[in-house]
């Protein structure tokens, strides 16, 4: 297998002296206890969003493109150091689960794409399928547009990003990509994948026309990024039956492995989503954000629809939602989990076999407290941006 390492604690120092203030250009977003205006909030991230600024009348996907034009070498991180870093039973496990991905558009490359992804980097032939929204292989959305300023551009960088990561973490797992007519049908692609046979499904967008009964199915576990807009967070990942899931850094150092929080990744409390009975941390009168964590900085991906010409460094939750979800597949117990309540309620001894703990960095202020900045105790090892910590192995899920 092809394989390439980056050393990348430099980057993370960086990111680490730039995480300040925080939150979406455009809305007020609350930091514990208090609300911030759009004048406090700061920019985004190095790179480009692949799409607009996400609002309650659209949803938008996450992806932010760092670099394009490189060579699949140095592109970014891929299966192998994946797979290794969080220690995954990939090779054994994943067989016969389905993990859904649900985005808008369509993306006409992105079984082409998916094939070149895995033959670069010696992994099998995939069991994919694309759907449209009603279910039928045909039929599908128009396609993602070329032009920037639309905001159907970026959904299928999107598409590409996330089934080449369930395919890096869970290449025997089938994949599923059921594509919404557009990024106002969402909700009823949501629906779908569950009519489908899918009981994980990935999401890596934010707002737009949603509700929380489009992520009620029992025996299903959904999950979405925190977004990548600093402290706070939105729907999807505000509700509570789906799991709410931040992003770090990755550094590697000859053989260890070394996470910090993803300064821009969303997490904290929400006002006026139900607190789930069973989150009881003590800052945070509603739902708290996130549940668990993972990379979402500086990973390869494929992708020959947008104009990118092939290989991509890639960042944002995006990255981090369906590398979870990959993990829910390896576990394989996701029709009897309920959103993120197993990760709230293992003992100490079972989050630290089971978790790697994040315990530095922050995604803006909030007082200093543990919903916005690691470290601090205040709620065992949890703090709203990475959550209970990064996946060591797979006994968490």
């Amino acid at each position: 297998m092809k394989r390439f390492r980056l050393l990348l604690i430099g980057v993370a120092s960086a990111l680490l002296l730039a995480a300040c203030g925080g939150g979406m250009p455009g809305t007020a977003v609350q930091r514990g206890t208090e609300y911030v205006s759009p004048s406090q909030q700061r920019s985004s991230p190095p790179g480009r969003h692949a799409c607009p600024t996400p609002s309650p009348e659209a949803s938008q996907c996450e992806v932010i493109i760092i670099k394009t034009g490189v060579q699949p070498s140095v592109a970014g991180w891929g299966p192998s150091d994946l797979q290794t870093a969080y220690n995954l039973p990939s090779s054994s496990k994943g067989s016969g689960q389905i993990v859904a991905i649900v985005d808008g558009y369509d993306n006409p490359n992105v079984a082409s794409d998916l094939a070149t992804y895995r033959s670069y980097f010696g992994l099998p032939p995939a069991n994919f399928t694309k759907y449209n929204q009603e279910g039928q292989q045909g039929n599908y959305p128009k396609e993602c547009n070329h032009n920037p300023k639309i905001s159907s551009y970026g959904w299928c960088i999107e598409i590409d990003l996330d089934v080449e990561i369930v395919s890096a973490v869970c290449p025997n797992c089938t994949i599923y990509l059921v594509e919404a007519n557009d990024n106002n049908h969402l909700g009823a692609a949501e629906r779908e994948a569950v009519k489908l046979g899918a009981h994980i499904i990935s999401n890596s967008w934010t707002w737009g026309n949603t509700s929380q009964s489009d992520f009620d199915s029992p025996g299903v576990v959904y999950l979405a990024g925190d977004g990548d807009y600093k402290y706070g967070y939105y729907p999807p990942a505000a509700f509570g039956n789906v799991v709410s899931v931040g992003g770090t850094v990755l550094a590697k150092h000859g053989s260890k492995y070394k996470e910090i929080v993803w300064p821009w990744t969303g997490g904290g409390c929400d006002s006026g989503i139900v607190k789930p009975s069973w989150q009881h941390d003590p800052d945070c009168t509603f739902r708290t954000a996130g549940d668990v964590a993972a990379v979402a900085w500086e990973v390869a991906e494929y992708d020959t629809y947008n104009g990118t010409s092939g290989w991509l460094t890639i960042g944002g939750t995006s990255v981090a939602t369906p590398l979870i979800a990959s993990v829910y597949a390896l576990a394989g117990n996701a029709s009897s989990q309920h959103a993120g309540q197993e990760l709230w309620t293992l003992t100490n001894q079972q989050r630290k076999e089971y978790l790697h703990t994040i315990s530095e960095g922050s995604d803006g202020s909030c007082g200093g407290t543990y919903l916005c900045t690691a470290g601090t105790g205040q709620y065992g090892t949890y703090s709203g941006p990475a959550g209970w910590g990064t996946p060591n192995g797979i006994g968490a899920f």
